[in-house]
């Protein structure tokens, strides 16, 4: 076996406890949970790869703890019964994975593996549109094809469309966005991304996206969100050498459209940096109906943001507005970075001296000198497409957006 490799998932593993830990520990449950059940998936993964590895009962035991960490949130919080029984998960199991020595694991494995499942489903977000800064056209958009139709059925007896791809510069909120409609239509929220599909072996990526689609046809009304759409609905041109993920691709557009099940009251968002790299299949109506750009804050949107993140935090003399208006082209987490990298700034100087200080407009001036808008190389790949692949019209919100930012 690769020490090294399993050395890698381990860490994998480590740092998504260590977010989930963080987020739990200030109050944020709901993505809490999502981070403990990616160190469970990695984990779980760890011992299926090398099942006579030394370290397979500290996985499991380690997966067990999170798994039940989970179940206590979601009782805590009204997501679960309080008098449903808990499921106990033995470590030891039967046959086929080595723990220390002895074959023990597959149970728990596969009991780890139904429950996560489970799980997963149960998280019901907090956010609404009012804790989501800006992005008005976009709030708008999903809330007369979304929210309003879910609300009021009788009105649009027609149908209503159950897909919305969500495009732009990385860290602009497009997740946010997505667990802000689940939470206006008080439904559940299940994030998806590329390592909660794929597996190893033959056939069985497709069987856990069909199953992820169960849970949530279960479950309705529920949210999918694919994060990194590209990355699980790539252009299948693209995958001639690629067998397995060509099927996936094929299976997640059956799904979509519902061919063996029912998809009512199940509501699939997407997320991607590069729509050009999504296969065309799923841009018809009845898959993503819609297309929405999410573009970088406006001015007043910037400045609502900057204040979000100096709430709390010892500045003086710090003018907002003027930090808003310098800072065009930032996305919300290049404005979120700035005010990191303007309290470092002060931390810094205060620990050299010895004597605390507050914020000042200083050190926000050398953070703009450190942090630039991360968003221009994603402006100046999207200009081509824009310039040259439009023909469908699916970039003309785009290409008006950056007509007026002089970026075309």
């Amino acid at each position: 076996m690769s020490v090294v490799a399993a050395r890698e998932l381990e860490e994998d593993a480590r740092k998504y406890a260590s977010e989930a830990i963080r987020l739990d520990s200030q109050g944020a449950h709901g993505m809490a949970i999502q981070m403990y059940q990616r160190a469970i998936s990695t984990l779980i993964k760890l011992v299926h790869l090398y099942p006579e590895y030394h370290l397979n009962r500290q996985y499991l035991e380690r997966a067990t703890v999170y798994h039940e960490r989970v179940k206590a949130i979601q009782q805590a919080h009204g997501l679960i019964p309080q008098d449903q029984p808990s499921e106990e998960l033995p470590v030891e199991g039967t046959t086929n994975v080595q723990v220390g020595g002895n074959t023990k694991g597959p149970q728990v494995v596969q009991q780890l593996k139904a429950s996560f499942s489970e799980l997963v489903i149960k998280e019901k977000p907090e956010v609404k549109w009012d804790d989501v800064i800006g992005l008005e056209d976009c709030k708008g958009a999903i809330r007369e094809s979304i929210v309003f139709p879910f609300l009021r059925p009788d009105l649009f007896k027609l149908g209503w469309p159950r897909g919305i791809l969500l495009f732009g510069p990385p860290g602009c909120g497009k997740t946010f966005i997505a667990r802000a409609t689940a939470g206006e239509l008080g439904a559940r929220f299940l994030g998806i991304g590329l390592s909660d599909i794929l597996d190893m072996w033959l056939g069985q990526s497709e069987h856990r996206l069909h199953e992820l689609f169960e849970n949530a046809r279960r479950n309705a009304p529920c949210v999918l969100f694919f994060d990194e759409l590209d990355a699980i609905g790539q252009k299948r041109v693209q995958l001639q050498h690629h067998g397995s993920m060509r099927n996936v691709v094929n299976q997640l557009l059956q799904e979509l459209d519902g061919v063996d099940s029912n998809n009512e009251g199940v509501f699939v968002l997407g997320a991607t940096n590069h729509p050009w790299d999504v296969d065309t299949a799923f841009l018809r109506p009845g898959r993503f109906d819609r297309i929405l750009v999410v573009v970088p804050p406006d001015e007043p949107a910037r400045l609502a943001i900057l204040q979000h993140h100096v709430k709390g935090r010892p500045v003086e003399g710090v003018d907002l507005r003027a930090m808003a208006a310098r800072t065009d082209g930032f996305s919300g987490a290049d404005l979120a970075h700035l005010c990191e990298t303007a309290t470092e700034n002060a931390l810094e100087q205060s620990v050299q001296t010895g004597v605390m200080r507050s914020i000042t407009s200083a050190d926000f001036q050398d953070a703009l000198r450190q942090v630039r808008p991360s968003t221009r190389p994603w402006f100046e790949t999207a200009r081509n497409f824009v310039l040259f692949g439009n023909e469908s019209g699916a970039y003309d919100e785009l290409m008006a957006y950056m007509k007026t930012k002089k970026l075309l």
